[in-house]
């Protein structure tokens, strides 16, 4: 992986890079390895640094952002980064205390920079160590209520030698052998002294409180188009989608309104999305507008990047792009 320094790079005196440790971790909160590494690329290469990234505009960053969700971690991204510049001299606190102090960096997050960049003895615990854990140990106890036991159970096999290497190595793990499900217990390097394999349950491991079914919202996107411009909104920093660009809405986000403007709409289809905890169908209105706007600007056709639009108002963009162009 890119962000990744090999151990025998370590002992060549070579440090992990504390920007690209924090820019990965973040970046992987809720989201897959594959779907994280052409984001990092193109971070790194826009903003290779920590003070670059400081002085980003706002609306760069979530438009790069765009498509890889929880849209919060990139405002918090920007929020972490300029306060590294403003408070630290552009350097990350080295120890896990001192990272906490920043937005956006959590227990998680604290461990694994101080853990990995540093080589502090910081105990790195995300859902891949937490089933190798409840695994080795054959905890019963389901998740989320697990949790503090099995990072206690993870501290207690944190070593204060190459801590960052063990780290990895534990999660890695747990990414691809102590996997979620079919276990290559054969070839685990702890399969002598896993309890949960010893009585052939460790397919059943970790267990986790059934979730509840999530609700099922509807709304309507109000896409309107004038001489091949778009109108769109950057939605409240606050809430759903926060500090995204988008079509104007209602119904489903508590920040909508009316249409944004008197025109012809008509409907053109259905887009629907899940979000964490809820699933959406989006009625998709489409007009040509020729008065003035009541909500929203024009965004003409050489500054509109259909890709700095979230997901779920993509789908709608390629709804009624499909639409005009059929």
């Amino acid at each position: 992986m890119p962000w990744r320094t090999a151990p025998q790079d370590r002992a060549a005196g070579i440090r992990p890079d504390p920007y690209r440790v924090w820019l990965s971790e973040v970046m992987l909160q809720q989201t897959t390895v594959a779907a994280v590494k052409d984001y990092f690329h193109r971070f790194t290469a826009r903003w290779p640094t920590v003070t670059a990234l400081a002085a980003a505009e706002d609306a760069q960053v979530m438009g790069e952002w765009a498509g890889l969700g929880y849209y919060a971690r990139a405002r918090n991204l920007l929020k972490c980064a300029r306060a590294v510049v403003a408070d630290h001299g552009g350097q990350f606190p080295t120890t896990r205390a001192g990272l906490l102090t920043l937005p956006g960096i959590g227990p998680y997050t604290a461990s694994a920079i101080s853990a990995i960049a540093h080589d502090e003895a910081a105990t790195v615990v995300d859902g891949n160590v937490e089933r190798v854990m409840s695994r080795l140990y054959r905890v019963e106890t389901p998740l989320p209520a697990a949790k503090p036991e099995l990072t206690a159970l993870a501290e207690g096999l944190t070593p204060t030698q190459r801590p960052g290497d063990y780290a990895q190595a534990v999660m890695d793990l747990g990414a691809t052998i102590c996997t979620p499900r079919n276990p290559a217990c054969g070839i685990c390097p702890w399969n002598h002294a896993c309890l949960a394999r010893a009585e052939g349950v460790q397919a059943d491991l970790p267990r986790k409180t059934p979730k509840a079914d999530k609700p099922l919202r509807r709304g309507t996107l109000w896409l309107g188009h004038s001489n091949g411009a778009w109108l769109l909104e950057t939605r409240p920093e606050r809430g759903l989608l926060g500090g995204m660009l988008g079509f104007p809405g209602d119904g489903w986000d508590g920040a909508g309104g009316p249409a944004p403007a008197n025109a012809d709409w008509q409907p053109l289809g259905e887009v629907r999305h899940t979000f964490t905890h809820f699933h959406l169908i989006l009625q998709v209105m489409v007009a040509r507008i020729d008065g003035p706007p009541q909500r929203g600007d024009w965004v003409t056709p050489n500054a509109f990047r259909p890709a700095d639009l979230p997901t779920v108002m993509r789908k709608a963009y390629d709804l009624a792009r499909d639409s005009m162009n059929g």
